[in-house]
């Protein structure tokens, strides 16, 4: 294991093992549907986030997987500017938007593929998936919510 892996492993696991296995599942997943994008992992203020970008750049970045203490996201960084049929995103930002996942396998409903696939379509920066892709830690909060939820 590399130590951007290994430092990845250690921001999983400050969480609760439901939400951190969700967490592992569905970036595992993300990165193998995406195999050309960069993981640029986050561990901001609010939550841990992998945004998967086909250039390394945040700008470029598609979609990401964010962690909170009591469920994981699926966000789609340019998600108002989507279609959504099946009005799964949620949000009314300018720009983002988000669905909360039950579990890693939701990312294999084809309402969702759908969206990912437009979001694909969409990006500015195509995913080239013969470019070889990196995990790379680009942002460690030095002040950060707990975690795991308050016990009470």
């Amino acid at each position: 294991m590399d130590s951007a892996e290994a430092q990845l492993e250690t921001f999983m696991a400050r969480y609760l093992p439901g939400v951190a296995g969700t967490g592992r599942a569905a970036i595992k997943r993300m990165r193998a549907r995406l195999p050309g994008c960069n993981a640029l992992v986050y561990d901001n203020y609010n939550a841990l986030a992998v945004s998967f970008s086909p250039d390394g750049t945040t700008r470029s970045g598609i979609v990401s997987i964010a962690l909170y203490p009591r469920w994981v996201s699926l966000f789609f960084l340019h998600g108002a500017r989507l279609e959504d049929p099946d009005h799964l995103l949620k949000g009314d930002g300018p720009a983002v938007r988000h669905i909360v996942l039950g579990s890693a396998d939701d990312l294999d409903l084809p309402s969702v593929r759908d969206l990912i696939d437009r979001a694909l379509d969409a990006a500015d920066v195509k995913h080239d998936p013969a470019r070889k892709g990196a995990l790379v830690i680009k942002a460690i909060s030095e002040v950060q919510r707990p975690r795991r939820p308050a016990k009470g």
